[in-house]
């Protein structure tokens, strides 16, 4: 039994070796720690306030885009309302135009009509009075007897 123990007591001896080995260990990595420790502290709340920074830009940006997108949108009907109302009345006007313009050539055709009926056909009348007296003064100016070529001249023309 005193073996026993005593192998009990030298591994509880190595036990505690080993344990205080361990809070060496323990005590060092937590020395370095605190040195860093700090430093990631301090890197945390600049992280933090960059990150705040960085929000608040952000919800900036936003809000003055959707302003602008509202403005282009506004800006975008009115174009549109104003390119739609330029269409119509430049449409209208075309028609408007279109319609005096058949107006002018049917007043034109029928001025030419009334020209040709009351001035053009009363002046062809004439001219034929006037050549059929003009032939008829000749016939009875002309002596004698027509000559040959007289004669197949006007042959031909009623051929």
């Amino acid at each position: 039994m005193t073996f026993a123990v005593v192998l009990s007591a030298l591994s509880m001896l190595a036990m505690a070796l080993m344990a205080f080995g361990m809070y060496r260990t323990i005590r060092s990595i937590q020395e370095r720690t605190n040195v860093f420790l700090p430093k990631a502290e301090e890197f945390l709340v600049q992280a933090k306030a960059a990150l705040a920074d960085t929000q608040r830009q952000i919800r900036e940006i936003t809000t003055k885009a959707n302003t602008v997108l509202d403005s282009t949108q506004a800006q975008l009907a009115r174009v549109d309302e104003f390119v739609g109302d330029a269409t119509q009345r430049a449409r209208v006007q075309m028609d408007r135009a279109e319609m005096v313009l058949d107006d002018t050539v049917s007043r034109v055709h029928d001025t030419v009509l009334q020209l040709n009926s009351s001035v053009l056909k009363p002046i062809r009348e004439l001219n034929g009075l006037a050549a059929g007296i003009r032939a008829g003064l000749q016939f009875l100016t002309a002596r004698g007897r027509p000559t040959v070529d007289q004669a197949t001249a006007d042959e031909e023309m009623f051929i």
